[in-house]
């Protein structure tokens, strides 16, 4: 892969996007974890955790949209390639202290590239499915802290954030 303009794969010595040529890049198990949340009022979290929110299962459906999300990602994201992915596991907690749902999403596969945007898109659809479904108990919820936590695999190595 060669980097460009300041640094992005993604811009040519132009300053034009371009697809970036993953052809003779070494297929490499690869794995990244991504998390954000969805802050709401706590009788807005009751609903939620005793299954009495008006649209149905909360927590069933966002997993099942981060899922299908993180298919979907090269159709969403202009520059993604598509990927074969092997495994996407969403998981949607309780967190008290926000109060909220924790969402976090990680994708896997053997490829050229890697699984950073897919979690992201996962962990991104599955909090803004949680907002669509509880919009009417509570349209002050708060979607934040979408963040990459660790990925593996690649000519780049290995990143955890900092915070994680």
């Amino acid at each position: 892969m060669t980097t460009t303009k300041a640094g992005l794969t993604h811009i040519d010595a132009s300053g034009e996007a371009h697809m970036v040529d993953v052809g003779d890049k070494a297929e490499t198990a690869r794995s990244a974890t991504a998390t954000g949340y969805v802050k709401m009022k706590p009788e807005t979290l009751a609903l939620i955790r005793e299954g009495n929110a008006k649209k149905g299962d909360v927590i069933g459906t966002a997993r099942l949209a981060g899922i299908m999300a993180a298919k979907q990602t090269s159709n969403l994201i202009p520059l993604c390639h598509p990927l074969m992915l092997t495994k996407v596991a969403v998981d949607i907690e309780e967190d008290a202290a926000l109060p909220g749902l924790r969402v976090t999403a990680t994708a896997k596969l053997t490829g050229r590239t890697g699984v950073e945007m897919e979690a992201l898109t996962a962990v991104s659809v599955a909090c803004l499915t949680i907002y669509d479904m509880a919009k009417a108990a509570d349209r002050g919820m708060e979607i934040g802290g979408i963040t990459l936590l660790e990925k593996s695999g690649g000519k780049s190595g290995d990143f955890r954030h900092p915070g994680a």
